[in-house]
């Protein structure tokens, strides 16, 4: 019993550890800008099409889905509401981290396996320069300054998508009226809870990436391995996280 819990016991005390050096590298020298501004492109704009792509569609398989409740119940002007609180509160943060989960945290485990099974980092050690600072911290700053601006982005287009399917293809309601609910029903607890959340699961996604990827062993199939295990787990992540936020503010 104890031997099956080593692995487990060992791999969270290692990403604990992690997580602690490259959260104190945040606040030293050197600030490596050049490698957090490529990181961003990457992560940020590299993420825009498939963001953009699934909150928009998110927000209009929600209304299309509530169009028939809503009728039955003569309550078509409040799909805008509802829209706009599912949205902004769950959907846009959930959906918009799993996507990058499963784009940008399997990179960095794949990018930062390969480098160290070929012994790059091992090199970088050798020569004086701190692989967290220089690997680690850029790629956990780059995620935690775009992804909350991603789910603004998937959020906005979530609401455009509702209001095509609702106003345009099924003329529940007025076009003004969807977006004067939309409007009033967001409140500044939804606002916090939908900018808290993205940033809480971008640390999540960086540091996971980023510790399988500088655990990997075993050559081209331990890189395979590694990216697998930052998906999963990253995911896995969100969804608990998801929960506990949101346990937080329902008592606020």
């Amino acid at each position: 019993m104890l031997d099956l819990l080593k692995r487990p016991v060992y791999t969270f005390q290692e990403f604990i550890l992690l997580s602690i050096r490259s959260i104190r590298g945040v606040f030293r020298k050197p600030a490596y800008w050049g490698d957090t501004a490529i990181q961003m492109d990457l992560i940020g704009v590299g993420s825009l099409p498939v963001v953009g792509l699934t909150g928009f569609f998110s927000g209009a398989v929600m209304a299309l889905q509530m169009s028939r409740a809503l009728q039955t119940y003569g309550a078509t002007s409040q799909v805008g509401k509802i829209v706009a609180i599912t949205m902004v509160r769950e959907m846009g943060p959930v959906l918009t981290a799993l996507m990058v989960a499963g784009r940008n945290s399997s990179g960095m485990a794949s990018e930062l396996g390969s480098m160290k099974v070929t012994e790059q980092i091992d090199a970088m050690r050798a020569l004086g320069t701190d692989p967290v600072l220089k690997l680690v911290k850029p790629r956990l700053l780059a995620t935690a300054m775009v992804l909350p601006l991603l789910t603004v982005i998937a959020d906005f287009l979530g609401l455009v998508g509702g209001w095509i399917v609702a106003c345009v293809m099924l003329q529940l309601t007025p076009g003004a009226q969807y977006w004067e609910t939309a409007w009033r029903a967001i409140e500044y607890n939804d606002i916090a809870q939908g900018l808290i959340k993205p940033f809480c699961f971008a640390v999540v996604l960086a540091l996971v990436g980023c510790y399988y990827g500088m655990q990997t062993t075993g050559g081209t199939q331990g890189v395979g391995r590694s990216t697998t295990q930052a998906v999963v787990v990253a995911s896995v992540w969100v969804v608990v996280l998801t929960f506990i936020i949101g346990r937080i503010f329902t008592k606020l």
